[in-house]
Order: C-alpha cells, then structure tokens, then sequence
C-alpha cells in the first residue's frame, strides 16, 4: 500500500526519500550504522509550486514525483515521515537525475 505523505513543500523545495546504500559488502562484511556514509540518492516523493524571481516571474520546477536524483551531500534539511527521515531539499541542491 502506497504511504500517505501530508507534507507539502513550498517554493522551489522538494521531499526527497533518501535511497539506503547496501550495508554488505561484496566481501560478506556487514556495515554497523556508525560506518556508513549518508546516502546522496533519493526518490522524488513531493515538489513545491516553484519559485518567483526578482521580476516576479514565476520559476518551473525540474522535477517530478518518482524521479530518482542526486543531491548534495549535506544538502537538504531532515523531516520525519512515519519512522523514517526524509529530506526537504532546495531545487538548486540537486545536482542530476539518475536514470
């Protein structure tokens, strides 16, 4: 069943579902969580309306809900959603779609 998400973002801001990396390493060894790096890839899960220039010039947003991108590494501001830690992240932070 597909999670109900209540949060909204505003402006250019976009809610990013971080993507885990694998805790096993090809070798068999299990990663504890203290030794793992912070996931830069995450799932698209919710877009702001975009934001509005210095003119007035209403700005798109570049991406969709489902896309999978890559954000900075200490980009983005950490948000619970159910159990999980979730990201709110400017659109300028982003740095590529992942196909």
């Amino acid at each position: 069943m597909k999670q109900k998400i209540n949060i909204q973002p505003t402006f250019d801001y976009v809610l990013v579902k971080p993507l885990e990396k694998e805790e096993v390493l090809p070798s068999g060894i299990v990663l504890p969580d203290s030794a793992k790096e912070k996931p830069q890839m995450g799932e698209v899960m919710a877009t702001g309306p975009g934001s509005i220039n210095d003119e007035g010039k209403k700005l798109p947003m570049h991406f969709k809900v489902g896309q999978k991108v890559l954000y900075k590494k200490w980009g983005g501001n950490e948000v619970k959603v159910g159990s999980e830690e979730w990201l709110l992240i400017e659109q300028k932070d982003i740095m590529a779609l992942v196909n």
